[in-house]
């Protein structure tokens, strides 16, 4: 079983993300459990009854409450032994297992971009909306080992920065 921690809170960001969980599901075959979590009480009794299922996996939600916390959702994913993914680098610097989400750098340079064109007279309006073009992938090879895994070489190599 493969779970998802999402923020109730976020009720926009939680509704997509379960959504897609659901998407997931039913391509993979694959059961997949989610937990809602808005406190840090609740994240704890979150990984305390993902333990008891037995949770092969866990993605933690892009949220900024739960990237506020990414020391503790990072502790509490390795006490537990539940290999996480995350959205950003943050969690792996912290102990996470790996993240893999929008680059922040390109996000501000784009922001800047904007900034320049409405500076110069373009109406905010009239300009496009932007999705994400780069993304990185950040593993914590010291947190793969911690927890029994073997990453595949073809993985690693993949990855914008491997934490050793």
């Amino acid at each position: 079983m493969i779970a998802v921690l999402i923020n109730p809170t976020s009720p926009s960001l939680s509704l997509s993300t379960a959504k897609e969980a659901e998407a997931a599901r039913r391509a993979l075959g694959r059961q997949i459990q989610i937990v809602n979590a808005s406190t840090g009480d609740e994240i704890d009794a979150a990984f305390a009854t993902l333990a008891k299922l037995r949770a092969g996996g866990l993605l933690i939600a892009g949220d900024a409450f739960f990237t506020s916390r990414s020391v503790h959702l990072a502790m509490l994913a390795a006490r537990y032994g539940i290999p996480a993914s995350y959205n950003a680098p943050e969690f792996p610097a912290a102990g996470g297992l790996m993240s893999y989400g929008a680059s922040i750098t390109d996000a501000y340079r784009q922001t800047g971009v904007y900034t320049g064109k409405i500076l110069k007279g373009a109406k905010p309006a009239d300009l496009p909306i932007l999705q994400p073009t780069k993304f990185k992938l950040v593993i914590n090879l010291r947190t793969a080992k911690a927890l029994g895994l073997n990453l595949p070489d073809k993985l690693l190599a993949l990855a914008d920065e491997v934490i050793e």
